[in-house]
Formats: C-alpha cells, structure tokens, sequence
C-alpha cells in the first residue's frame, strides 16, 4: 500500500502533548503502525514521557513540560519515525487472542437482519462470517475499556443508521463501517446491534481493569442463547464465558 509522503505526520496537541498520524483515513496498516510506534516508545522509556496511547490511525504521547521541551519531544519522535518503515512493523509482542460468545439477533440483538440486508446477505450467512471473523482491537475509546474492533469484510462497510437505538445494554456487538464495538455499559447508538455477550470491557473492582487492550485480537463466536443465559447466570468474574491466550508471532 502506497503512503502519501506527509505521513507520518507529527504534531503537538494541547499544551503538553504530541501526536504521530500514519493516515487520514482508518486502515489496517496504520492501525499496525500506531500500535507499532507506540510500543517502541513505551520500550524506551524516554525521560519526560508520562502517557501513551494508540488511536485507529495514531500515536499519542503526552509528556511533563517540566523536564522536556516540545521542540526536544517533536525531535525524538521524527527520529524514531524516520529509523524503521512502520506500516511494516510486527505488531507487539504480548498480545492476546479471546473467544467471546455472542448470540447474533434474536430479540436480544434485533437489528441483525437489517445489517445483513444491508451487507447483501442472508442473516444465516451473515451470522457464519460475522462469528468466523477474527478482528484487533484498533484502540479503546468513546467509553472506559470499550474497544473498536476490526476491519471486517467489505461487505460490511454499512453506513451507520440515520437515527439513533434509545438504549442498548452492556455487552452489546454492535456494526458500523467495517468495525465492531463492543458496549462497555448501556448506551444509545447509531451503530447496528447485531450480537450479545456476557463480557465485560470495565471491571472496576478487578486488578485488570480493562481486559482488552489495543493489538489484541477477537472471535465473537455465535452460541445459543441458551448457553448464553447459563454463562450470564455465573458471570461474577465478568468474563461471560470469554477465553483467551497469547499470541505466539
């Protein structure tokens, strides 16, 4: 894939911040990019630095203008950019694979069918492609621990609804422009709800907080909503039913 010669494009944000963008548009290779870049700066541990994070198409670091510069942060990222072709970068290592069960429509996720019109499918088919896709986790946002997930297949590059749903509950699999958001809590949303798990993305009283972190990858396999009303009967953990292991690169 061709990249324009402005990017990476690195910028200062705020008063205390930097930002390093791989593409105007979200695609898979600026999303590896992103979650490249950022993990090398977390590795090198530069002095000054007191966050980072990873966008769909970016690298975020925001640093204590006490002990750093601007000008000092904006070099040390131009010449990180410039050390490596980044949209060609391994992802980072320590990254989890997690197989989530998920009912797909029903009355527990009513808009299925809809999107698979839309998708120019059959519900049937639409659920088999849906449930065999394996996304990452492009970045957290919008919510506490809530991850949008992708891409998709073409076919579902839907446009989001002109209206908003009122409400859908925590654990919604919702469907938009070749992505997937898992709810974190309940929300209205223009997105389609296409899927419904028991998982949790925010567990405040867990030590891991947020289990799904940027890189990961996901399988929402499709389940009976019988087997989905035994994992939400014991659900303590928040787990709903969910395993995970690491990815070996």
């Amino acid at each position: 894939m061709a990249h324009l010669p402005q990017f990476p494009l690195i910028r200062t944000v705020g008063f205390d911040g930097a930002l390093v963008t791989f593409a105007d548009t979200m695609n898979e290779t600026a999303n590896r990019a992103a979650l490249a870049f950022r993990s090398e700066v977390d590795r090198q541990q530069w002095q000054g630095v007191t966050e980072t994070s990873a966008s769909l198409g970016s690298a975020f670091v925001r640093f204590d203008t006490q002990h750093v510069s601007h000008e000092q942060v904006l070099q040390r990222l131009r010449d990180l950019a410039a050390q490596r072709d980044w949209y060609s970068t391994p992802l980072p290592t320590g990254r989890r694979l997690w197989r989530i069960p998920t009912v797909y429509g029903t009355d527990l996720a009513p808009q299925l069918e809809d999107a698979a019109s839309a998708a120019g499918l059959t519900p049937e088919d639409a659920v088999r492609r849906l449930g065999q896709s394996r996304v990452r986790v492009l970045t957290i946002g919008f919510a506490p621990g809530q991850p949008y997930l992708g891409p998709l297949g073409d076919e579902f590059n839907i446009p989001r609804l002109q209206t908003l749903t009122p409400m859908v509950p925590e654990g919604a699999l919702v469907l938009a422009i070749s992505q997937f958001v898992l709810f974190s809590g309940p929300t209205p949303t223009g997105w389609r709800h296409v899927g419904q798990t028991a998982f949790k993305c925010f567990r405040p009283h867990m030590t891991e907080t947020f289990p799904l972190k940027p890189g990961d990858e996901v399988m929402f396999e499709s389940v009976s909503r019988e087997r989905l009303e035994r994992i939400q009967a014991d659900n303590r953990d928040g787990t709903g039913g969910a395993t995970c292991e690491e990815i070996i690169q």
